[in-house]
């Protein structure tokens, strides 16, 4: 008995171990690129049908940076790359802010107020996310991602200058949501997120995977992760990263059905993408 008894406490302490010793995904290092930008590459938790399986994230402290939104109805030019963009305006970072009207390529399909005009004045009532920048008061986080069915997004309005509206993946408790807009799709895309603490991520993968799939990847790479919003599926969703020393740059392809193929090799032109600067 005693040995028996010896041996299950060997066995709980060897199991223990073992299991502390698994790597975990929200312990590996962040790279840091700038001051307040920090960027990772990790597998995502299952293989795609094409290319990498991997997720790229890049993670921005709102304390340390300032964040915008640049729109074709600012400066009445046209439509242009991530890469673009960010020469243009001396911008550190440029993803999408969110998906546009394919029919004249310039209206966001959310609200999208910048310092200057509306892109788009009509709130999207399927839309639940309102991502607020650059603030009147510089004490307050230049970047806010809020769950509009839990806070009065009217509110943010009075406080920041720059408001871009989006589809709601996770909500603002960190509860995943049941994807039923495009059930079955798959797509490279690219989706921003905050954390309990404030902090701001932009997730983007090549490799297609459905809506469902992603809002599971990030509740296990970023177990504090909060409201959650789709940015960008496809050809279009891009992620354009210049630092003192780096550059990196992420092009989507894959759209399921309308697109099914993995040969898109250069960013496509977006009339409204969402800027960071590193202070």
């Amino acid at each position: 008995m005693l040995v028996k008894l010896i041996l299950l406490i060997l066995f709980s302490v060897w199991s223990f171990e073992s299991r502390s010793q698994e790597p975990a995904l929200t312990s590996l290092k962040w790279v840091e690129l700038q001051k307040g930008l920090w960027y990772n590459e990790v597998n995502a938790p299952e293989k795609s049908i094409l290319n990498d399986s991997k997720l790229f994230i890049l993670k921005a402290d709102p304390m340390l940076c300032s964040f915008s939104v640049h729109s074709v109805s600012d400066d009445k030019k046209f439509p242009r790359t991530a890469a673009t963009w960010a020469k243009e305006y001396k911008l550190n970072v440029v993803v999408n802010a969110g998906m546009f009207n394919m029919a004249n390529h310039r209206t966001n399909k959310g609200y999208l107020q910048t310092n200057k005009r509306f892109n788009n004045p009509r709130l999207n009532k399927s839309y639940n996310v309102m991502m607020a920048m650059n603030p009147r008061n510089r004490a307050d986080s230049s970047m806010i991602i809020t769950d509009m069915s839990f806070r009065d997004w009217t509110l943010l309005k009075k406080r920041f200058t720059n408001l871009c509206q989006g589809m709601r993946m996770i909500d603002g408790h960190g509860e995943p949501l049941s994807w039923d807009k495009r059930p079955g799709q798959s797509c490279s895309m690219v989706v921003g997120a905050t954390d309990e603490m404030g902090n701001i991520y932009f997730a983007f993968t090549r490799s297609p995977y459905t809506h469902q799939q992603m809002i599971g990847f990030l509740k296990q790479l970023i177990p504090t992760v909060r409201t959650t919003v789709y940015l960008e599926g496809g050809p279009e969703s891009s992620l354009y990263i210049q630092t003192k020393d780096t550059v990196i740059s992420k092009i989507g392809s894959y759209v399921s059905q309308t697109y099914a193929h993995d040969k898109n090799d250069h960013f496509w032109d977006l009339p409204n993408v969402i800027g960071i600067r590193s202070r």
